[in-house]
């Protein structure tokens, strides 16, 4: 479908009398983008990350507007005409399509050639005649695509480490589990915390020729969901958690009762910095660290028992 995005700038403090005469005409849907309201929402959800891509917040530098949206239709055009002498202030009028928000980033993601063995191959693009094994990947919203300097330290320990059995948690697009089943694996686990994974992933798995059979998706909190431990607990050959160092922190005392006797524990996601909490909680939790990664600013261990 096709839209009319209608932005108006506005100041912060007449932020909330913008959106109150909006509404009063009928105007609902609001998107609203504010730069303290953004550093603040970073600031109080931080738990969820370690970083955040300077990117984002160049993005939303001085910014304080209002958005709405309407079909880009002839009773779109009419509702338009109907308010925007009622709108309180300035604005600006673009036309947008539902493909502009879903694909544009498309563009971006191209082949990725990882460690010895591996290419990972976004499934709209062609990689011709290659010897390394293909891993082809549709990640939509969800984190994984093979570019970020955590996951590629997670896949070459997968492509060295060469298991049978795989606990992945927090799959996100299910990359690494993808790829340990693609490089010999004969079954792999997944869980996220996001409901969207478990879809993501087993369609991700089909495309690569993996069928449910071999690897099964949860949706749940791995830290405090006690239903979700039962459902995963097995000795795994390896358990990945490419998550941030917060949650692997409270994660590491679960770890050891996850793997097998010559099971190795991989983790990712530990920002510069942080590090040596993550060294911290891998040895109180009773594992001995068996090797470090770092890749631009970023740390990945390897543990066993």
């Amino acid at each position: 479908m096709n839209w009319l995005e209608i932005t108006l700038n506005t100041e912060r403090e007449q932020l909330d009398g913008v959106c109150s005469a909006l509404e009063a005409m009928g105007v609902s849907g609001l998107v609203i983008n504010d730069e303290e309201q953004v550093k603040s929402f970073l600031e109080t959800e931080r738990q969820y990350w370690d970083y955040v891509d300077d990117d984002v917040l160049k993005r939303v530098e001085g910014v304080c507007s209002v958005q709405f949206y309407l079909e880009d239709s002839e009773e779109g055009e009419r509702e338009l005409e109907r308010i925007k002498s009622r709108l309180p202030g300035d604005y600006a009028l673009k036309k947008v399509r539902d493909e502009d928000w879903e694909n544009n980033w498309k563009e971006y993601y191209k082949p990725i050639e990882t460690g010895r063995r591996l290419i990972i191959v976004p499934e709209w693009e062609s990689c011709g005649d290659t010897d390394r094994t293909v891993l082809r990947l549709d990640p939509g919203l969800i984190f994984g695509t093979g570019a970020h300097a955590t996951t590629r330290m997670c896949l070459e320990a997968a492509e060295e480490l060469c298991p049978k059995t795989v606990l992945d948690l927090g799959c996100g697009s299910g990359i690494l589990a993808i790829a340990a089943l693609l490089l010999g694996a004969e079954s792999a686990v997944c869980c996220d915390i996001d409901e969207k994974a478990r879809k993501v992933v087993l369609e991700n798995a089909a495309l690569n020729g993996i069928g449910p059979e071999r690897i099964s998706v949860y949706s749940g909190d791995i830290v405090n969901d006690e239903g979700i431990s039962h459902r995963i607990e097995g000795a795994y050959d390896v358990v990945f958690a490419n998550i941030v160092a917060d949650v692997i922190i409270a994660l590491a005392g679960k770890v050891p009762s996850l793997l097998s006797e010559t099971g190795t524990f991989v983790c990712s996601g530990i920002i510069e910095g942080r590090q040596y909490e993550v060294e911290r909680a891998i040895t109180g939790a009773g594992l001995k660290i068996s090797g470090h990664r770092e890749l631009d600013g970023w740390h990945c261990y390897t543990a066993r028992l």
